[in-house]
């Protein structure tokens, strides 16, 4: 491949070479109207080896011949731009200080940067219009699937140039559609631009589309659904591509085609995020994420790789799902050693140390975490040991090592919690807000609501339930969550983690909540199916643990804006009680194993006065409380 790779660069040079020599030759002739004298003509020849060869030189130090000529762009055409300005400017110096027999026509050496500008990036443009223009014909004479763009701004634009660079793919655009009127009735690459939006359904028969492509990755929620719904109205495929916080790297390709997913349709405002104070928290720092191979752990794993951190420590004990994040992330990383993959445990203090003496990080992101509600309540000594425990050593650890800050993944059943998950995750918030009085590191807690799509979430029970052909099964036809995407809770957790000074906890702004059954119901309607006809709905009753309503904060935290508008600070006011610091303290795995369930449910309850046991919550329902 190197062998091959020169060659081509040693043939590149050689043409290149020729059109130096016709430049210069034609620079003359139309400075002198094609009638070269015969003392310039011995002079163009005289001065021919040494201006080329001094072009020559300067174009390979601009990589002007490693450049392709098959995918030529702009910043190759920049690099000629720079190189021919560069020779002509060495010419002139030379020019100017060296005395010659005949004066050198200065004209010549403009009409010399002019055309190597021309025909050097002329030639290059001219291969890449052969290559796609032609094989653009072709695909469209042949059976090529016609391809009606919805949207004609920056993503449709470069999805066209993808499609005419791949023509294998093919397929071939018939036409854009457009809300814009100042775009309505204009050309996109040669492609018409149509409109408004309203008019798809028209739109796609006329023109005999067989396939329609939702190309607006900045689109809400709302728009999506309109879209969706006119999309379906055409009784053709439709795809569409990630919104604005899936694309990780930014870029727009054609292998990001997907069907429309639900978190489309919930789709809000694009995170605008504050990328300075990001990387000066991130970038060429060792960071530690725990949880690492969970949905939330490796989506903040993906964010904090496009920040460049020295080295990024992911820590989890799912050995498969590591497996596959640590796959998923080496696409863009280059440095080896730059992601380090650690199976371990939390809750082991010995593989902790062993991780924090040989890695030094300075931040962590701690995502690890027991979080299904109904499990848990079965399961509470895991619980305690992995929410609370796990979290308290890695805290004191930190601190000892001189971690700079440690962010702690919390959630809003930590509010008013009625289950074990809640209730630890609350205990660990109070270990965490007390210990930071003394801590050298800087301790955050960012809390928000449920996750789209995360492994085990309601979207994913859905989808399956839908495959198996239903029923679909949900507690209680009020039942509400607040819900945002992977990418934007994972976003958001870096800009609070970027601003916080230790000690606050911050909530998310994570719009409405949405009723469950509706949620149901846009999955099954978005796998081409019918609520209630194809898909039964059916009811089973609130499980231990679960409240019809998740709530945000405490009423007696007070909520302040910050800096950015998604991210809340919340403080407690009072103080914690003696008796509650004491328990937190005393927790540790000598007392955690001589207690029995019911035992740690009791002193979960001491912990957390505002938990809510399964137990009470029975005789609430009882009593009609």
């Amino acid at each position: 491949m190197k062998r091959l790779l020169k060659y081509r660069e040693f043939f590149s040079g050689l043409i290149h070479l020729g059109l130096f020599i016709v430049i210069l030759f034609l620079s003359f002739c139309f400075r002198f109207e094609f009638a070269i004298s015969s003392l310039y003509w011995k002079f163009f020849l005289e001065s021919l080896p040494i201006i080329v060869a001094l072009k020559f030189v300067i174009f390979y130090y601009f990589s002007v011949y490693k450049a392709s000529w098959r995918y030529a762009g702009v910043s190759d055409l920049f690099n000629i731009i720079k190189a021919a300005t560069a020779s002509t400017m060495t010419m002139g110096i030379i020019l100017y200080f060296v005395n010659l027999e005949v004066d050198f026509p200065r004209s010549v050496l403009i009409l010399d940067w002019i055309l190597s500008i021309m025909l050097v990036g002329g030639a290059k443009f001219f291969l890449r219009l052969i290559r796609e223009e032609i094989s653009t014909l072709f695909t469209q004479n042949g059976v090529g699937r016609k391809l009606l763009i919805v949207g004609a701004g920056d993503a449709a634009e470069t999805l066209i140039r993808e499609l005419k660079k791949y023509p294998d793919l093919n397929y071939h655009a018939v036409g854009f559609v457009d809300d814009n009127p100042a775009k309505i009735g204009t050309q996109l690459h040669g492609i018409k631009v149509y409109g408004p939006i309203a008019q798809l359904p028209e739109l796609a028969s006329s023109l005999d589309a067989d396939e329609i492509l939702i190309a607006i990755p900045s689109a809400t929620g709302e728009q999506m659904r309109r879209i969706v719904h006119l999309a379906e109205e055409c009784d053709k495929p439709f795809r569409t591509i990630p919104g604005l916080d899936h694309l990780i790297d930014g870029r727009i390709t054609v292998n990001r085609f997907r069907n429309v997913e639900i978190e489309d349709l919930l789709r809000r405002n694009p995170v605008k995020l504050d990328t300075t104070s990001i990387e000066r928290f991130l970038t060429g720092r060792v960071i530690l994420v725990t949880g690492a191979a969970g949905s939330i752990g490796s989506e903040i794993c993906r964010q904090i790789i496009r920040f460049g951190p020295r080295s990024l420590v992911m820590l989890d004990r799912a050995e498969t799902a590591m497996f596959q994040v640590e796959r998923d992330l080496a696409r863009y990383v280059e440095l080896p050693g730059r992601i380090v993959a650690k199976i371990g445990d939390i809750c082991d203090e010995g593989c902790l140390t062993q991780v924090f003496a040989q890695y030094k990080p300075e931040v962590i992101f701690h995502c690890a975490a027991y979080k299904h509600v109904p499990l848990m309540e079965f399961n509470i000594r895991e619980a305690i040991k992995n929410n609370i425990l796990g979290t308290k050593m890695l805290a004191k650890l930190a601190n000892r090592f001189g971690v700079q800050a440690l962010v702690f993944i919390s959630t809003d059943k930590a509010v008013n919690p009625s289950s074990v998950m809640g209730a630890s995750k609350r205990a660990a918030e109070k270990y965490l807000q007390m210990f930071s009085r003394h801590s050298k590191t800087r301790l955050m807690i960012v809390r928000f609501g449920n996750v789209l799509a995360s492994q085990g979430s309601v979207v994913e029970i859905f989808r399956k339930q839908i495959m198996e052909g239903g029923p679909i099964t949900i507690t209680h036809p009020e039942m509400r969550r607040y819900f945002m995407t992977i990418p934007e809770a994972s976003q958001l957790v870096l800009q609070a983690a970027s601003i916080g000074k230790g000690g606050e906890i911050y909530f998310l702004d994570m719009g409405e909540p949405i009723r469950i059954i509706d949620l149901a119901r846009d999955l099954i309607h978005l796998s081409g199916l019918k609520a209630d006809d194809d898909i039964q709905i059916i009811f089973t009753g609130i499980r231990p643990g679960e409240k019809l309503f998740e709530e945000l904060r405490f009423e007696e935290e007070n909520m302040t804006h910050t800096e950015h508008e998604k991210i809340y600070q919340l403080k407690m006011n009072g103080e914690l009680t003696a008796e509650i610091r004491q328990a937190l303290e005393d927790l540790n795995t000598h007392l955690f194993d001589k207690l029995n369930e019911d035992e740690l449910r009791s002193w979960l309850g001491d912990i957390v006065p505002e938990y809510i046991s399964r137990d009470d919550l029975r005789s609430e329902h009882k009593t009609g409380r």
